[in-house]
């Protein structure tokens, strides 16, 4: 049976009256067309063309099969039409899911830029810290901190930093601050909460020179890093926070980091979305759109 593609080819090539233009038309190599149309006479077992140096002529049988292959090709252009209708306007809907701590700082002026330029498309927000199952919850992209441990996802990194550990100045004014990480154990601690009584930190020296880990029972932990901020502010203690979490609290003094030279490890914040080769275009455009926006939103974290 003769293949869609080939027949095309064939009907090119009656259109131009010619193998090496029909070539250019369809941006094949002129042996490429050549070869696929004695394919077709030998698999249908007739000649179509009688060929000479300077035009072509239908066979008999090669007229019959000339209409088949015409409405093969206007079968072609039509589904091209239909495609490239589709993807001239992005619509539809577009399911993510994010932590938290991302998402009024991050993910909610994103979102309203993306619709902004793409007004068609339908947004639903998942908020959760948990594992979120992209088949299962029907969830196009998430939002996900650190590396991947699952090899059918693909991950984009839109923005790479580390978390600050921070207090308020009426806090450090009240105390001696802290020199060196074992001194943190004199001090109120405060932490983002993982479901256990005790919580470690790891720091490294800006230098590079060292590495030291804490193990402590935080004075406050909550799994919630705007209610922790809110309570540093009121100089409940020292704690860590993302950069991304109201940001300008650091910005404009009202919390201020603490031993600076002992750094927490940096990690990525990428957007997340199953291996698949054919991507629904909302995803695979908010994907890029995202990446761009968010160094535009955060153009200086501490990495």
């Amino acid at each position: 049976m003769a293949d869609l593609n080939t027949l095309i080819i064939f009907a090119k090539v009656i259109e131009a009256n010619s193998f090496s233009e029909a070539a250019r038309r369809l941006k094949l190599p002129v042996s490429t067309v050549s070869r696929r149309i004695a394919d077709l006479e030998d698999l249908l077992g007739v000649r179509l063309l009688e060929r000479s140096t300077r035009s072509l002529r239908l066979t008999d049988i090669g007229s019959e099969i000339l209409e088949y292959a015409r409405r093969g090709a206007e079968l072609g252009e039509a589904v091209d039409s239909i495609v490239s209708n589709q993807l001239a306007e992005i619509s539809g809907l577009l399911r993510l899911s994010a932590p938290p701590s991302i998402s009024d700082t991050l993910l909610s002026p994103l979102v309203a830029a993306f619709q902004a330029a793409y007004p068609a498309v339908r947004v639903e927000i998942l908020v959760t810290d948990r594992f979120v199952d992209h088949i299962a919850e029907g969830v196009d992209l998430v939002f996900r901190r650190g590396p991947l441990k699952d090899s059918s996802l693909v991950a984009r990194t839109i923005l790479t930093y580390r978390h600050q550990l921070v207090a308020s100045p009426a806090y450090l004014s009240a105390t001696l601050p802290p020199a060196k990480p074992a001194d943190l154990l004199a001090h109120r601690l405060l932490a983002f909460a993982h479901g256990r009584a005790d919580h470690r930190w790891h720091f490294e020296h800006a230098s590079g020179q060292g590495r030291e880990s804490l193990t402590f029972h935080p004075h406050l932990s909550m799994n919630d890093y705007a209610g922790l901020a809110a309570a540093l502010l009121d100089g409940a203690g020292i704690g860590d926070l993302p950069p991304v979490v109201q940001p300008a609290l650091v910005r404009e003094g009202r919390l201020v980091e603490v031993m600076p030279e002992w750094r927490f490890q940096s990690f990525d914040l990428s957007v997340v979305h199953l291996g698949n080769r054919h991507l629904p275009r909302p995803v695979r455009v908010f994907k890029e759109f995202a990446a761009e926006m968010a160094k535009t939103l955060f153009p200086a974290l501490p990495a």
